[in-house]
């Protein structure tokens, strides 16, 4: 039924929204969270590389407790999931509304995983002593590393919107799975960052 359905949106089904790539309504007022979003996030970085130049010795000290395999696994991980999302994107402008979904499922599996390992890793510092108030370098690695699974745990939720949204003939707007898309781009661009400034800069 699907397939039939896909079909007949190609052809111009009066069920099917618009599938042009069009930044309005949804999508403008996801671009502005975004933006918004990112300046915050950037007042955090500036600040944590602040505390990094003043307590060098100790950040570097700190950091080598850290997994960067784990955090490489995790990178990975949303980047294929950003790739997803894309396709995702792409699939549904062309009315592939079927293998739509499939590619925003598995930008949720993904995710899923990377909470999960997220969940871990905290764990793992936690049982080897190293807490929010250890020092400062664990502060900022609680704080910006927990902010981003709300971030992502929020994603998961626009992600289960998307696919609805794909799954319902009455439904299908591209403004909505483009928007939704926005933001999970967002979650996967923030952890590039977090995971040089907490993993990889020495």
């Amino acid at each position: 039924m699907e397939a039939v359905s896909d079909a007949r949106g190609s052809r111009g089904d009066p069920a099917a929204k618009p599938a042009g790539p069009g930044a309005t309504g949804n999508l403008q007022s996801m671009w502005l969270f975004v933006i918004g979003d990112l300046f915050i996030f950037g007042a955090y970085f500036v600040i944590y590389l602040i505390k990094r130049i003043l307590h060098h010795d100790m950040f570097v000290a700190s950091q080598a407790a850290l997994d960067r395999t784990l955090g490489a696994f995790n990178t990975l991980l949303l980047l294929a999931s950003s790739l997803f999302i894309a396709l995702c994107v792409q699939a549904a402008r062309i009315r592939q509304f079927s293998l739509a979904r499939n590619y925003a499922g598995a930008a949720v599996v993904m995710g899923i995983v990377f909470a999960g390992a997220k969940f871990y890793e905290w764990s793992m510092q936690i049982r080897a002593g190293h807490t929010l108030g250890s020092n400062e370098f664990f502060t900022f690695y609680y704080f910006l590393t927990g902010i981003h699974v709300f971030h992502l745990l929020c994603g998961l939720i626009v992600l289960g919107v998307i696919i609805r949204e794909l799954g319902d003939v009455t439904l299908r707007a591209q403004e909505v799975v483009e928007a939704g898309a926005t933001y999970w781009h967002m979650i996967d661009l923030l952890w590039v960052v977090i995971f040089a400034l907490l993993y990889l800069i020495r």
